[in-house]
């Protein structure tokens, strides 16, 4: 790994909890090995491009790392609904990482609604250069999952495949078609993948308690999150 250099930012309010404050660290680096990385994900980095982050709230610690162990892993009724509702007609192709049209319009159409539905912050239409510096350029090979109804482009997630499991980065969906819940799908797409790859986990990223947008993740069950001690154990069974 070569490390560029590393910096913390000033308190600020949270983006997740709107009533406490919240700090994070960042390190960016010129070179990171999928080894390295998951060695640093597993003590509860995450990474957008070449820049590592993770919670440094001095007070706050609701921000937990999540995983699911594949091999135990039980759908609820809620996700087999899901995957019955997508399974005969959303298409998955996954490639490298490349910066469309396309994506950029549904990338900006998904923060908008978030935005209005959800209170997101709204820093306007996705600049071309920011989108290839958060997911097309990657100190290592990630891939770019695309979900289609026809030819139609609804849904497009980023995932590090790594020895030790699947990486969920970032998913983003056509407003229009949430009734198809294409954010579950497309983790129980990632859970699939990570078993037929002969994979143990899938990371999730963080759950935070009483945020709308992150508290999904804790419904693929039973999983993990890091404790206090910084080891890895059961979390919401």
């Amino acid at each position: 790994m070569i490390s560029l250099f590393t910096f913390v930012t000033s308190p600020g309010t949270c983006s997740y909890l709107p009533d406490r404050l919240s700090q994070m660290e960042y390190e960016i680096v010129g070179q990171l090995s999928p080894t390295e990385y998951l060695e640093r994900m597993k003590a509860g980095w995450r990474r957008f491009g070449y820049s590592l982050f993770r919670p440094a709230c001095p007070t706050c610690k609701m921000c937990r790392s999540v995983r699911v162990p594949v091999a135990t892993f039980r759908w609820d009724r809620s996700q087999k609904r899901a995957w019955a509702a997508n399974e005969s007609d959303v298409r998955l192709v996954v490639g490298t990482p490349v910066v469309t049209r396309a994506k950029l319009a549904l990338y900006d159409t998904f923060h908008a609604f978030q935005t209005d539905a959800k209170g997101w912050p709204d820093h306007g239409a996705k600049d071309p250069a920011d989108y290839i510096e958060t997911f097309v350029e990657n100190p290592f090979v990630a891939e770019e999952w695309c979900y289609y109804v026809g030819d139609r482009l609804v849904g497009v997630g980023y995932v590090d495949c790594l020895a030790e499991g699947l990486s969920a980065i970032y998913f983003f969906y056509d407003p229009d078609e949430r009734h198809r819940s294409l954010g579950t799908f497309n983790v129980l797409s990632v859970i699939r993948a990570a078993a037929d790859r002969g994979l143990p986990h899938v990371y999730l990223g963080y759950y935070v308690e009483g945020c709308r947008s992150l508290e999904y993740k804790g419904r693929f069950r039973p999983n993990e999150a890091i404790g206090a001690d910084g080891e890895w154990g059961p979390f919401l069974s």
